[in-house]
């Protein structure tokens, strides 16, 4: 017998027959739900549709993650860290499960259990990732799954947003701390990203013939978002520019990531503030922009930022600064 529920403004069924997989699907009106539950189980009457679940028993999730990390991951731009994300999850005991398996209450211990080893921002990330997984594994991969086993499962609250800021005296150490590097090309790299909010890989792959000084602009090409941005430069910008060696290279920042990685490590312990990350200057500099008056789609212009709560998120003004307005 066919179940028929309204679920967040859908109309949702479920199949259950027994000795097969439970299968489902989605519609926006009642009628069209009930009439795919009829077809579909006149079809199960007739054993024209019945599912062989030998597939399922003997596919691990393992493998799913496998296939996935050769044939998604690999085109995503975060590839990389995404790359890292699956080998945990090739590590874990979920793995080892069948497809046949792999039931929601599975990954809700899963779920639960991670959630005491690592921050909720990861397990919502892995429990996406697998979700989209099953997704593609039943549309594109052609496997005889009833259901995405995640497509009901409640993801963690997202965690609180950093909102670290420096501090008037940690500002000038970290000042002080930068202009005792040893490598100019960490000097120049680290107070630009201050000035402009860039992220490390932008930075890292942004090219000179892409810096127009006579428009006080950079263009930035790829990004996070997979949108491109013009980002305006401010008078420090240009200044910091001034101070990168020059070398053969297009590369304005020719370094790696563990470079700037250590770099920052030697700052960070030299100004006293082990607590500040790299990615804490991207909060600093657009919280800096506001300070200055910038309105909000400007802030957005330079950050990149489409949706105006995930901006909002990395704003964090202080309240003294606030305050020296009212007087």
């Amino acid at each position: 017998m066919a179940s028929i529920r309204k679920r967040r403004g859908k109309w949702q069924v479920q199949i259950r027959r027994d000795g097969q997989v439970p299968f489902s699907r989605t519609f926006v009106y009642r009628g069209d739900a009930y009439t795919w539950a009829r077809q579909n189980e006149a079809k199960l009457d007739r054993g024209d549709s019945a599912v062989d679940t030998r597939l399922l028993r003997t596919t691990t999730i393992d493998s799913l993650l496998e296939r996935y990390l050769t044939t998604i991951t690999v085109v995503k731009r975060g590839a990389s860290v995404e790359a890292v994300r699956i080998a945990c999850l090739r590590r874990s005991e979920l793995s080892r499960l069948s497809l046949a398996a792999a039931t929601p209450d599975r990954f809700a211990a899963y779920r639960d259990r991670r959630l005491k080893e690592v921050a909720s921002a990861t397990v919502r990330k892995e429990m996406a990732l697998l979700s989209h997984m099953f997704r593609v594994a039943r549309q594109e991969w052609n496997l005889p799954l009833g259901s995405n086993p995640l497509a009901e499962l409640k993801a963690p609250a997202p965690g609180q947003a950093r909102n670290r800021r420096l501090t008037t005296d940690e500002a000038e150490r970290l000042s002080a701390a930068i202009d005792k590097l040893r490598s100019p090309l960490m000097r120049a790299l680290i107070r630009f990203a201050l000035e402009t909010g860039m992220r490390r890989g932008e930075l890292l792959s942004l090219l000179w013939s892409r810096v127009c000084r006579d428009k006080r602009t950079v263009l930035i090409p790829e990004t996070k978002t997979g949108h491109p941005r013009m980002i305006p430069l401010s008078s420090g910008a240009l200044e910091t520019l001034e101070h990168v060696p020059a070398c053969s290279s297009d590369l304005v920042f020719p370094s790696t990531a563990n470079a700037v990685k250590l770099a920052w490590q030697r700052v960070r312990a030299r100004a006293g503030i082990p607590d500040v990350n790299f990615h804490d200057l991207r909060h600093e500099a657009i919280s800096r922009f506001f300070e200055r008056g910038l309105s909000l789609p400007e802030v957005a212009l330079i950050s990149g930022h489409r949706d105006v709560r995930m901006l909002l998120r990395y704003t964090h003004l202080r309240a003294e600064d606030v305050a020296e307005k009212l007087q």
